[in-house]
């Protein structure tokens, strides 16, 4: 199931979101779920005495959550649509835009999961890896802020000249969890999707000399999307510690970056682990999985023969396997 927020393409400024879910594998047409809610418990009175999916107007994923219940709930109104010739609950794709699948998530954990990234950064500074980043998934929390969804424009903060994307692949948390051991961790995850982890390399440079951070090298902006998908769309591609998804991030329509999220060392369950550890995760919690090797400007772009950072007017396209395409125009500082 792929579920994802949208609203027609020609909506006047500020108009709601709606909650859909895609009616087939590529995403070509979503269902309005409020609507097949509605269809739903009309047809059938005894649905909203007996269950809180029908009981309430559907908004949004986030206040779907905190009503208790999980992404995988959603699933119910798919099985129950009967479609209609002409029917004014479905979208075509080309004719929504859509936002970010979590519109405000109650924290942000970013991680750093992939050797091959994690290699590259300590190895330009002349130094091994730490022994502790092989025993502990090491993350840090990201600003709530500054979330950005598909086609949202990025800008670089005052004062740098380094932007990079970062393409990662984001899990939602979708139910209470405390001290999960990691051979259970990915119990709690209602689903996945794109995160682009933006950074200012200029700044967060600077941070990282006195062992603090990241801060405003990070914090500008964190892009989600373009839908959030459910763990058993990918259950085929189970691989290791992970999946076999191919990533590849474009600018401006060149290949810059290739990676898989296959080669993750630190398992989802492996982080859900270490961040429930004394403390509550809650439905609405974000777990990055940091950047996926070779998918940063920082990495590649002088072997790749980019050979520079992002400037204003280009455009940031990160493709994931099964995950979608999300796509982010860079541009200039606004006054």
């Amino acid at each position: 199931m792929k579920i994802a927020h949208a609203r027609e393409r020609n909506a006047p400024a500020g108009a709601p979101f709606r909650i859909m879910a895609a009616l087939d594998q590529a995403g070509r047409q979503w269902l309005d779920l409020e609507v097949a809610r509605r269809r739903a418990a009309n047809a059938d009175e005894r649905l909203a005495h007996n269950s809180v999916l029908f009981r309430q107007p559907l908004t949004t994923l986030d206040e779907i959550l905190t009503r208790g219940l999980r992404v995988a709930a959603l699933g119910e109104l798919l099985d129950r649509f009967e479609p209609r010739a002409n029917d004014d609950a479905v979208a075509d794709a080309t004719d929504l835009a859509f936002g970010s699948p979590i519109l405000r998530p109650t924290s942000v954990r970013d991680f750093y999961a992939f050797e091959q990234h994690v290699s590259t950064i300590w190895s330009r500074r002349g130094q091994e890896i730490p022994d502790a980043w092989f025993r502990l998934p090491i993350f840090y929390f990201s600003n709530l802020s500054e979330i950005r969804g598909p086609g949202e424009p990025v800008w670089p903060p005052d004062s740098s000249q380094e932007l990079d994307y970062e393409l990662e692949i984001a899990a939602l948390i979708d139910t209470p969890v405390k001290n999960l051991d990691a051979a259970r961790g990915e119990e709690a995850i209602g689903g996945f999707m794109i995160m682009n982890d933006w950074s200012a390399r200029d700044l967060q440079r600077d941070e990282t000399a006195v062992r603090l951070g990241p801060a405003k090298g990070k914090d500008f902006a964190t892009t989600f999307g373009p839908w959030l998908v459910t763990p058993d769309e990918l259950a085929d591609k189970r691989s290791g510690k992970a999946y076999n998804l191919a990533c590849t991030a474009e600018v401006n329509g060149q290949v810059i970056s290739r990676g898989n999220l296959g080669q993750i060392h630190h398992s989802f369950g492996a982080m859900i682990e270490r961040a429930s550890a004394d403390v509550r995760l809650i439905p609405g919690d974000v777990i990055g999985s940091g950047t996926v090797g070779g998918c940063c400007l920082l990495e590649v772009k002088d072997e790749s023969g980019f050979g520079r950072y992002l400037v204003p007017g280009d455009r940031v396209i990160l493709k994931v396997d099964r995950l979608g395409e999300l796509s982010s125009p860079v541009v200039s500082r606004p006054d």
